[in-house]
């Protein structure tokens, strides 16, 4: 006992000690993450803002977004293109990213910080600016006549005016900006596989592909769970490039709609056609998206860990 007792006082003093160093950290996270969590938490069970009133409302928030028609319909819509738009992003970006990476690391490829370069300038532009040029480009009165000069008349088209392309369309130019960072992190997995391996296959007369395949993608696999739980949470909380290629209420007629800009209009902006925010429904959505995002980042990790 009096050892158990002596190992439990050596770890207090040791919190204790580093404590003064923990605490700056530890007071910022509590203070811009923890408590607007946990307020966001309290929100959701009041109806009305402070302007007007508050008053405390219990669940009736989250039974109306699942039963009255009007909530039912647009968070279905934006729960579904919000899932869309991550499929998307896994498909795409990630599965390119692989193989930039692959390409990145080869010895024998010339100019490879000049492509890796290109390929994460992209990140570096700002949202609101990469979203209204791509906006230009996609509109067939402005690239019209230059795509018909070049014999590509067959691209000149609404893309982002027509329901059918407009939620990919946004999606990929979002591919395009953020392609870079699962690149470069793919490119650091791949650069931490010791030689030996691949020495040890060239000997057995493996070719390029069957490194990739059977060394390479096995071996990266926790980068790879780990890069699929970031898109997934950034996805769940996109914003900007819907609010810069389209416009907050999803256009054209919400199928660009997404959890992030439907949030936007409930609590901050107001819904229309009436037009007045409505903080706690918001809240309501923000904290059904927390426990979304908890019940698909939590097993990811587990399986992330496991493979680690």
């Amino acid at each position: 006992m009096m050892h158990k007792k002596g190992s439990r006082s050596g770890i207090l003093a040791e919190l204790l000690c580093w404590l003064p160093y923990l605490a700056p950290a530890l007071g910022f996270y509590i203070i811009f993450m923890a408590w607007p969590l946990l307020d966001s938490l309290r929100l959701s069970l009041y109806t009305g803002s402070a302007g007007i009133g508050r008053s405390f409302v219990g669940f009736k928030n989250f039974q109306n977004l699942f039963t009255v028609e009007q909530y039912v319909q647009r968070y279905r819509g934006a729960f579904a293109h919000t899932l869309y738009f991550f499929l998307i992003h896994t498909a795409v970006q990630n599965c390119l990213g692989i193989l930039f990476a692959n390409l990145l690391t080869n010895r024998s490829l010339r100019g490879r910080v000049f492509y890796q370069t290109v390929i994460f300038i992209p990140v570096t532009l700002a949202v609101l600016v990469t979203g209204y040029l791509w906006k230009l480009l996609l509109n067939p009165v402005w690239s019209g006549p230059f795509l018909e000069k070049l014999g590509l008349g067959f691209l000149v088209r609404p893309w982002l005016g027509d329901r059918a392309t407009a939620l990919t369309c946004v999606s990929l130019v979002s591919c395009w900006q953020w392609i870079g960072i699962p690149t470069m992190m793919f490119v650091a997995a791949l650069r931490n596989i010791g030689e030996d391996f691949f020495e040890a296959a060239a000997i057995e007369g493996a070719n390029g592909r069957q490194i990739f395949w059977h060394i390479k993608l096995p071996m990266i696999k926790p980068v790879a769970g780990m890069i699929a739980i970031l898109t997934f949470v950034n996805n769940f909380n996109a914003f900007d490039v819907v609010f810069a290629m389209e416009n907050v209420n999803g256009a054209p007629n919400y199928s660009t709609d997404l959890i992030g800009t439907l949030f936007y209009r409930t609590g901050i902006a107001g819904q229309h056609p009436v037009g007045i925010p409505d903080p706690g429904m918001g809240a309501a959505i923000a904290t059904i998206t927390f426990f979304v995002l908890c019940l698909g980042v939590i097993p990811a990790l587990r399986y992330t860990r496991d493979k680690g």
